[in-house]
């Protein structure tokens, strides 16, 4: 299980990995439109949206986590059978959670500059 981070680390994090990136093009946001388009900002990495979007995100990660232990508890050997309806509720929140996971791996990936080509590789 890993330990929160304060928002004065996560800022700090993000702003070394800002500076280190040269953050360039648009960001991912963490949220869709009403019609499930992704949403877009163009960003140097800092200002409200920027930080608000990081919040999100932090949350939803969180948030799969804590999903993550219970299905694992539920799933565990002599757990405790649940209903197909409880069983559906459950497979429904972990796609919600692996939608949300693989949006800010997308949106962090996007940011991680390219490496330079060397030549003659």
């Amino acid at each position: 299980m890993s330990t929160s981070r304060t928002d004065a680390d996560r800022m700090r994090r993000r702003e070394l990995h800002d500076a280190a990136a040269g953050v360039t093009g648009p960001r991912l946001l963490p949220w869709t439109t009403p019609d499930g388009n992704p949403c877009y900002l163009s960003t140097d990495g800092r200002g409200y949206l920027s930080s608000l979007a990081d919040s999100i995100e932090e949350v939803q990660l969180d948030m799969g986590e804590e999903l993550l232990e219970y299905a694992r508890k539920v799933v565990a050997p002599g757990a405790k059978m649940l209903s197909a309806v409880e069983y559906r509720w459950l497979a429904c929140r972990l796609t919600e959670a692996l939608t949300d996971a693989l949006r800010v791996a997308e949106s962090r990936g996007d940011r991680i500059p390219d490496l330079p080509e060397t030549a003659g590789a």
